[in-house]
């Protein structure tokens, strides 16, 4: 990829995906701009810290300022919040106002990380880029808000703006710290704390994959167009039973029935409104479990040159990274 002058601004440089994409471009030979939270850092990298918000005009200005290209990672990604408006201010709003800014800006390039959860799933096949799906089939505040932020930038982009959207599916591997909630599945796996799995599907990928599908569709997305960027389509069972012959754990055999999944739910998330503290069981994320999230790749590959690794190297450097750095 032919990086130009200007500097390039990332956005949640500091998060599983955002590290990797500015580390990306960093290798390519790019000066990145972050825009972090204060308080936060990128660890490892040497990227340009601004320190502001997505909700705030005056740092976004800063931060973007003189940059030829936009990749924004960032977003508020969680599947319960007691105050939902907070996420819609970051994730729409926040995303709006980035659009406006790049527009001033005058900005090259402008790549929207957006999520899976807004792609269309039939009930008998793959999803898409072009699966019918509008905002009622968006379950939880987290997709609708992605899914508001997603038409944000198409309208720009039908205005000649050069956006393009990426939606990676369930990436794992090398510096999911926090971690992100596929990432927390193979952590209770690896600690022993998965007694029993519901009958659902995931698309695995390689972050490492997803960062580089990032700078792909920067140099070969048409503005405007949608991008999957996914690697392998398994279910559940067939995930922890990778994870078991990566680490010598035995896979859990006994299947919930999603009905009495969905009761603890409503049960974790209500103790959840009373306490203030994030449920073990968000009631959206059994709802999302209820349909297998598997899509194709196959716009990204014949477009972008995207390829993806098998699912198993991915999980085997996630479960690798986890050991070495104590989650286990």
């Amino acid at each position: 990829m032919e990086i130009e002058q200007k500097p390039i601004l990332v956005t949640g440089a500091s998060g599983f995906v955002g590290w990797h994409v500015a580390r990306l471009l960093l290798e390519q030979g790019a000066v990145v701009h972050a825009l972090v939270r204060p308080g936060r850092e990128v660890p490892g990298l040497p990227v340009r810290l601004f320190e502001g918000d997505l909700r705030d005009a005056r740092s976004v200005q800063q931060a973007i300022l003189g940059c030829g290209a936009v990749f924004h990672v960032a977003a508020d990604y969680r599947l319960w919040v007691k105050d939902a408006d907070a996420m819609f201010e970051t994730n729409v709003r926040g995303t709006s106002q980035l659009l406006e800014l790049a527009s001033i800006e005058e900005v090259g390039r402008f790549v929207y990380t957006s999520t899976v959860g807004c792609i269309g799933i039939p009930d008998d096949g793959l999803g898409d880029e072009t699966t019918p799906v509008d905002i009622q089939a968006m379950h939880g505040i987290y997709k609708q808000s992605k899914y508001l932020a997603e038409e944000a930038v198409l309208r720009m982009a039908s205005q000649g703006f050069p956006a393009v959207i990426v939606n990676p599916t369930a990436p794992v591997g090398v510096r999911d710290a926090k971690p992100t909630p596929t990432g927390q599945l193979i952590v209770d796996f690896l600690r022993g704390r998965m007694p029993a799995y519901l009958d659902t599907g995931l698309n695995i990928v390689d972050v490492e994959d997803v960062a580089l599908g990032h700078l792909l569709a920067c140099e070969y997305g048409r503005p405007g167009d949608r991008y999957i960027l996914g690697g392998e389509n398994l279910t559940l069972q067939e995930i922890l039973d990778t994870l078991s012959d990566l680490s010598g754990r035995p896979a859990p055999r006994i299947r919930i029935p999603y009905g009495v999944a969905m009761g603890f739910a409503r049960l974790s998330t209500a103790w959840a409104g009373v306490t203030g503290n994030a449920p073990r069981a968000p009631i959206d994320a059994v709802r999302m479990a209820r349909k297998k999230m598997f899509v194709s790749s196959g716009k990204a590959e014949r477009e972008l040159g995207y390829r993806p690794c098998a699912a198993r190297e991915a999980l085997s450097r996630a479960v690798g990274w986890y050991r070495e750095n104590g989650y286990v």
